[in-house]
């Protein structure tokens, strides 16, 4: 069967569907991006990563939240969540097709937590950029700056109370020879990797499985976290070598959906050497290679 074309207007009409049918698409632009800082640092630090961004999605809404900045981000991680979560509700309620959140450092832990405390967020890719998603035990800068009469191998007598949880790094603080006191005292990572039940363990996993991509970025040049696997979701064990995240219980549990995701094909890894922690959001090769593809 042929096709007689009989009028200019028809003619007129199959060469304009192509781009008819590209205005049916998404016409405002990129998505929103929200930007959450590291422990003792604040929006300064990301000017490079905002310029980054405009430059390569021109007209990109980006935030850098603007609280909990330096010596407030030792603040308990709670109390943190909860007010980051008023911060980035209008901005998600705003984005009829969704936001990407960019999280840096213990931002990446902060923002895990805001995934599965928020049952309607809108988030599609989440980037968690050098982050101790598995937690953290070294002697680093950092911690010398927190605690500078303490190592890595004491500091679990300050954070494993109750006063030491009312610091933040010491709720992420997973100290693998003291595993107990770290599950029966620390109120935060435990709870996000499911290591505890709890009554929140099925609709977290919930809300953080709505999330379209999970991005994680580190490497072992990072020299604040340690390991630097966890930025990948590896740690210790016992013996301080390092169990790959594939290997480790929340994972082969898939007690808060990171299974599931790899499962989908929506986790991605990105390895960068030669990279110093306070770095990566100011390295142009980690964002071209770890970051800018994500953000569409």
């Amino acid at each position: 069967m042929t096709f007689e074309m009989k009028t200019p207007t028809a003619a007129l009409l199959l060469l304009l569907l192509p781009v008819l049918l590209l205005t049916c698409t998404r016409v405002d632009g990129y998505r929103p991006v929200i930007i959450v800082h590291g422990i003792l640092d604040g929006p300064k630090q990301f000017q490079k990563l905002v310029l980054f961004i405009n430059k390569t999605h021109p007209g990109t809404e980006v935030t850098v939240v603007d609280m909990y900045n330096h010596m407030s981000s030792l603040k308990p991680l709670w109390n943190q969540v909860q007010n980051f979560h008023r911060a980035i509700e209008p901005i998600m309620s705003s984005a009829k097709d969704g936001v990407h959140l960019l999280c840096f450092s213990q931002g990446g832990l902060i923002c895990r937590a805001l995934l599965s405390t928020m049952p309607n967020h809108n988030v599609h890719n989440f980037i968690a950029l050098s982050s101790p998603l598995a937690g953290q035990y070294g002697d680093t800068y950092y911690l010398q700056r927190v605690f500078p009469y303490f190592m890595k191998d004491t500091i679990f007598l300050v954070c494993y109370n109750r006063l030491g949880q009312k610091v933040s790094i010491c709720q992420y603080w997973n100290d693998p020879h003291h595993r107990p006191s770290y599950l029966k005292n620390s109120n935060f990572l435990p709870l996000l990797n499911g290591d505890i039940p709890h009554n929140n363990t099925k609709s977290w996993r919930e809300n953080f499985l709505r999330i379209k991509k999970l991005v994680l970025i580190g490497g072992p040049d990072d020299d604040v976290i340690t390991p630097w696997q966890s930025s990948h979701f590896g740690f210790y064990d016992s013996k301080e070598h390092v169990v790959e995240m594939r290997n480790q219980e929340f994972y082969r549990n898939d007690t808060f959906g990171l299974k599931t995701l790899n499962a989908r094909g929506d986790l991605s890894l990105c390895l960068c050497s030669g990279v110093k922690h306070i770095h990566w959001h100011s390295n142009f090769t980690v964002f071209t290679n770890c970051i800018e593809k994500w953000l569409t």
